[in-house]
């Protein structure tokens, strides 16, 4: 195997770890060469801003007008388009570059984007208003987000009670209520969810819409957060907007279509390789940090300590785990898709992305739990240096925080591994629409004989009140 040149931090040797602790060989020479085009990047201008965004709450909005001159706004969209073409392996490659050496909460707004991007791409081909913001996206800086959680049902994103959307002449009036929002207030465009003009009551009957920025209600000033304070991940609301025809993304009852098959994909791939990146940049604050402080009373580095060493050592590893779970789901949905060939989806059940959602649930839930871990222990190897905003670490524990509550949660995704191993995938039951006898036959018997009566007469009347309406 040909060892990539040196790692380079501006006109010098790169601090951290180099080249041969990343899987290169996974890249082919245009992938490798735009992370050499992005490590350049972060070192000019990605990193400072981050520090900035940190202590100000601010916006990473110059970062992206960086990486729109990359082309990496475009980056999954086709090259007819005018985008990049590039992979899922690709797009994990480019977040973790952004995190480790750039910003984290530029890699986790880019991660929104991805999946806002994919979700238009997965229904652009008779839409002209996605095909438009899809040529421009580079040109004209158009930053697009995800918007589809809910305050009343927290990281259950899938489930949009405060929402919802109704047929009107020439188009559909959508309503909107968001508890967090990534670049809210602050994307060009958004894909949201609300229930179905015709749902019914079945919350599993979802759709999508695009909305523009002037259509969105924000407050971008109260926006607080432990890490990833340039996120401006804070509630927005869209209140009665009319939108055109073309503001529907994709088919009625299209939403649960575009969770499963390309917005859960993109975001639980990419937002793996940011936790990945953080965990990585830590290290290499580490390495650095350790290689260079000397106790002067033993004459020993703090690296030359065995304890260190093993701090380091199991960091490496077990993020390397995390990282070859993150390609390896990569590379699978690039097999499963002919290398994120969008034409595939003309056909609106082409699905193959949907049989890797297990999978992806696991590789979130790995790469969350290790970042903390992580940065947690370079901190504890950097000691009281480590503790002082200098460094960074300090930060980027923060920013690793997210990864764990960001939804689906760590306890959502090991529920859901463990049930469906257990019990099967038809018992998760996503909307609260299956009933569980076994639960139910156990509570009835804990009841008296009055109580039976008394839970009777109640459903009773619930039935005759529904039959009466």
């Amino acid at each position: 195997m040909t060892m990539q040149a040196t790692k380079m931090w501006g006109e010098e040797r790169y601090w951290g770890l180099g080249y041969e602790w990343d899987p290169q060989w996974l890249l082919d020479d245009e992938q490798k060469d735009l992370q050499t085009q992005l490590i350049a990047l972060c070192q000019t201008t990605l990193r400072a801003n981050a520090i900035e965004s940190d202590k100000g709450f601010v916006y990473p909005r110059k970062n992206f007008e960086a990486l729109a001159k990359l082309g990496l706004l475009g980056l999954i969209v086709p090259k007819e388009l005018g985008g990049r073409g590039q992979s899922h392996l690709c797009a994990a490659m480019i977040v973790e570059t952004i995190a480790r050496y750039g910003c984290p909460s530029t890699a986790m707004c880019y991660t929104m984007h991805l999946g806002a991007t994919a979700a238009a791409l997965f229904r652009h081909h008779t839409n002209p208003a996605l095909r438009d913001i899809l040529t421009r996206i580079d040109r004209d800086v158009l930053i697009g987000t995800l918007s589809y959680s809910d305050p009343e049902t927290g990281s259950h994103f899938w489930y949009p009670m405060s929402s919802r959307a109704e047929r009107v002449d020439g188009g559909w009036r959508v309503n909107k209520k968001a508890s967090w929002t990534t670049s809210g207030g602050f994307a060009d465009w958004y894909i949201i969810q609300t229930t179905s003009p015709d749902f019914g009551g079945n919350y599993s009957n979802l759709s999508c819409f695009l909305v523009k920025k002037d259509q969105v209600k924000a407050d971008p000033a109260n926006w607080d957060g432990l890490g990833l304070r340039g996120n401006q991940s804070g509630p927005i609301s869209i209140e009665g907007v009319v939108l055109p025809d073309t503001g529907l993304v994709g088919p009625v009852g299209d939403g649960a279509k575009s969770n499963d098959e390309v917005v859960d994909p993109f975001f639980l791939t990419c937002s793996s390789a940011c936790w990945n990146g953080i965990a990585l940049a830590t290290i290499d604050i580490a390495k650095n940090h350790t290689t260079r402080k000397t106790h002067a009373d033993v004459g020993m580095r703090v690296a030359d300590y065995p304890t260190i060493q093993d701090y380091v050592g199991e960091a490496i590893i077990d993020t390397n785990a995390s990282r070859s779970y993150v390609y390896l789901a990569a590379q699978s949905l690039d097999a499963l898709t002919g290398n994120c060939d969008w034409d595939l989806h003309a056909d609106t059940d082409y699905l193959p992305r949907s049989r890797m959602l297990h999978w992806l649930w696991q590789v979130k839930f790995f790469a969350a739990k290790n970042v903390s871990h992580v940065t947690d222990k370079m901190l504890h190897a950097c000691g009281g240096t480590g503790y002082k905003p200098g460094l960074q670490i300090e930060r980027l524990l923060r920013d690793g925080k997210a990864g764990w509550v960001m939804g689906p949660t760590n306890e959502v995704l090991r529920q859901f591994v463990g049930k469906s191993a257990l019990l099967g995938f038809e018992v998760l039951d996503y909307w609260n629409q299956s009933v569980n006898q076994r639960v139910l036959s156990n509570e009835l018997k804990k009841m008296s004989r009055d109580e039976k009566m008394a839970f009777a007469n109640g459903l009773l009347s619930e039935l005759q009140t529904a039959a009466a309406a």
